[in-house]
């Protein structure tokens, strides 16, 4: 994964401890968090200029962005742009970019980028929400995290990412819980101690079925 930024250290910070650290620290993922001023031709380093047309504002030039994509590019990279615009990042395109050989992933800031990147680089916009964040560095980050984790090795239980949520993009986990049994008269649903593996895959599906019906009814719909 190669990061193009005007944050490197923001990119990264998340990045750099806990499963995905050790996922790097293993060679399982190779991520780098790039300077976009490098490619800059300007003397000042300038990536940005106002916006043809007016408006409020800056925004990224195509020159750099061109220049990074293109020294960074090899014949199976795939170019993602970070952008409220882009499409919804769910569960289903972690799992899919996991499949990739090699992400280059653009960050946005000020206005945006330069249409002329979208139409000529760009494989894919993403979006992490529908809200709007200083810098895409965070977005990056989001997303590498979301893709290392379904890497093969990373969790160092094959099975973790069967069981979690969005796995089922239709459904949320069912409610989990552990030791002790009583906690301030609050007990754990006497099924999950029952040792019926039937009764408890049964009720785990109900809970998920509820959880998702209160908190997030969209995926129903």
């Amino acid at each position: 994964m190669d990061i193009v930024t005007l944050f490197p250290e923001v990119a990264l910070a998340p990045l750099s401890d806990s499963i995905i650290q050790r996922a790097r620290a293993a060679g399982i993922v190779e991520v780098k968090a790039h300077q976009l001023r490098d490619w800059s031709a300007d003397k000042h380093r300038r990536v940005d200029d106002s916006l043809c047309g007016g408006g409020h504002g800056m925004l990224l030039k195509p020159e750099p962005l061109f220049a990074a994509v293109e020294e960074l590019r090899g014949t199976s990279t795939r170019v993602i742009l970070m952008t409220p615009q882009g499409r919804p990042f769910k569960q289903a395109i972690a799992q899919e970019l996991a499949g990739s050989e090699h992400l280059v992933i653009l960050c946005g800031h000020y206005e945006g980028v330069d249409h002329r990147v979208i139409e000529a680089l760009v494989d894919d916009e993403i979006s992490i929400g529908d809200y709007i964040l200083t810098n895409g560095a965070l977005a990056a980050a989001v997303l590498c995290d979301a893709v290392i984790r379904l890497l093969p090795g990373a969790l160092g239980d094959e099975r973790s990412p069967v069981d979690e949520s969005f796995f089922d993009p239709n459904r949320l986990e069912a409610p989990a819980y552990t030791r002790p049994i009583d906690f301030r008269g609050m007990t754990v649903p006497e099924v999950l101690i029952s040792g019926n593996h039937g009764k408890i895959e049964a009720w785990k599906a109900a809970q998920s079925l509820e959880r998702t019906t209160k908190n997030r009814p969209d995926l129903l719909e």
